[in-house]
């Protein structure tokens, strides 16, 4: 049996809570519904946020999947010694 719940949140918070739940394919509800699952059977409360890829990351890896896709990498070496030869010529 399913019961309502009215809390009171700051509008923002509730905004962007939803966003990130959308972001995870998660509807608002279904998130408060699993914290609170979480803390009744538990009595733990577990915060976190999970990390992101900075810009300059997010650019390091799209200049190398471009090199990867065009041949511009060496390797795979079928030894340390090669590899060393390989990045000293």
């Amino acid at each position: 049996m399913k019961t309502q719940v009215n809390l009171k949140i700051d509008q923002k918070i509730k905004t962007l809570a939803a966003q990130r739940a959308r972001e995870l394919g998660l509807s608002l509800s279904a998130v408060v519904n699993a914290t609170l699952r979480q803390f009744a059977n538990t009595g733990e409360l577990h915060v976190t946020s999970s990390h992101r890829m900075t810009p300059y990351l997010e650019k390091l890896i799209e200049e190398a999947r471009k090199d990867y896709a065009t041949k511009k990498t060496v390797g795979p070496f079928d030894s340390a010694q090669e590899m060393i030869k390989s990045l000293e010529s």
